[in-house]
């Protein structure tokens, strides 16, 4: 099966190097491998010692590298999306400026390009494997969450309908000098609604798509790595490999480094008590700068063993589900946090979970549309939510 990893960290523990060890590894294992940065401070050029761009280049024998030009996509790949974006916005040019420019305003918009890029490569099907190198981790949490963001608000903005449009478009015009989109445009706004549903379904597959942690064993990385892996689970990615990069030997014979041994192995502990269940690895800090290929070879053969590094891991991860006896009951592992954390609250058919200053609206499934909440309870990382029958207590 074909695969898509990605991977993410704090910046400056080495993600772009691990990322690139396992395209390499994988590609020397006769997998055709794309090696991709979403990153806009893009460095594979210099770690692969060759000339990277915003097309797809081959940098070995069966490894391939990209560095995703959101602006170069817009205009050329994703042109028609462009144009429902541009009907959508058409009321706000007559200043003459240009759609491309407004939607370059646009929050996250530069991080769904990213995103349907590495989707169409996918559905293209060229690839085996697809290896994604991310921005530091708070970018990459938008980078993930935008496209569920984004057709929560379409659901918001269209929820009418064409024909409640029809009525609505010579009001808007006439009152509020505002013209809606026509029924062509909202076919498009509709189009582009199923593939931003598309991309969402391909991100949060498990049996595709995983995502893998790299850190440092330093209490500030440490902390970050641990947000970042609630995170993750609050929106429902399949978390399923840590790396956890520059362990000094424990044999250096230098009294400079007894103490950082020390801090390095209270903190590698947390990390093997909180990831339990999911594959740890330990890259030492090497003595040279990881360039070019036999630098990643190196981090291969100390560290990426594993036969089975590409496959499957089966590890639990995002909402489930259950039929119970007085109805559902919902289940997220939030590993992390205390009950005081965590807010939760109903409004129409959205569960709003926030936590710290991030926010997720779950969307109820079907099923449970004549469905609301009947108790909550945060135990041992485990955030159950049971769903009730709305007449069950008249």
């Amino acid at each position: 099966m074909k695969r898509i990893i990605i991977f993410t960290g704090k910046g400056g523990v080495g993600k772009t190097s691990v990322t690139a060890a396992h395209a390499r590894k994988a590609s020397m294992e006769g997998l055709k491998t794309l090696l991709v940065s979403t990153d806009m401070a893009h460095n594979l050029s210099d770690l692969l010692e060759c000339s990277i761009g915003r097309e797809v280049t081959k940098a070995a024998d069966h490894l391939y590298a990209l560095e995703v030009d959101p602006t170069y996509e817009m205009t050329h790949d994703f042109s028609a999306m462009m144009q429902a974006f541009e009907k959508l916005m058409s009321f706000q040019r007559e200043d003459g400026s240009d759609s491309l420019e407004l939607l370059e305003m646009f929050p996250g918009i530069e991080e769904l390009f990213s995103l349907l890029k590495i989707q169409l490569l996918f559905e293209k099907g060229d690839y085996d494997l697809i290896v994604v190198d991310c921005a530091p981790t708070g970018e990459t949490l938008s980078l993930l969450k935008f496209p569920e963001l984004l057709s929560w608000y379409m659901e918001k903005l269209f929820p009418i309908g064409k024909v409640a449009m029809k009525v609505a478009r010579p009001i808007s015009k006439t009152v509020l000098n505002l013209e809606l989109p026509d029924g062509k445009a909202m076919n498009d706004i509709e189009r582009f609604y199923c593939k931003l549903g598309q991309l969402q379904a391909l991100m949060k597959n498990p049996e595709i798509c995983s995502v893998r942690l790299v850190t440092v064993p330093e209490k500030m990385v440490v902390e970050e790595t641990k947000r970042n892996y609630m995170y993750m689970n609050l929106y429902g990615f399949h978390v399923d490999g840590v790396y956890i990069n520059r362990i000094l030997p424990e044999n250096v014979d230098n009294s400079f480094f007894s103490e950082w041994l020390k801090i390095q192995a209270h903190y590698i502990e947390e990390l093997e008590g909180l990831f339990g269940e999911i594959p740890i690895h330990r890259i030492p800090w090497f003595d040279i700068d990881l360039n070019g290929m036999e630098s990643l070879d190196r981090v291969i053969e100390s560290a990426l063993k594993e036969q089975n590094l590409f496959e499957i891991r089966e590890i639990r991860s995002g909402e489930v589900y259950e039929k119970t006896a007085e109805g559902y009951l919902m289940s997220i592992y939030l590993p992390g946090i205390e009950k005081t954390d965590l807010v939760m609250h109903q409004a129409g058919n959205d569960l709003i979970l926030k936590i710290g200053n991030v926010k997720r609206n779950i969307r109820k499934p079907d099923v449970l549309r004549d469905f609301s909440v009947g108790s909550a309870k945060f135990q041992d990382n485990l955030l159950k939510v049971s769903f009730v029958k709305e007449d069950a207590d008249e």
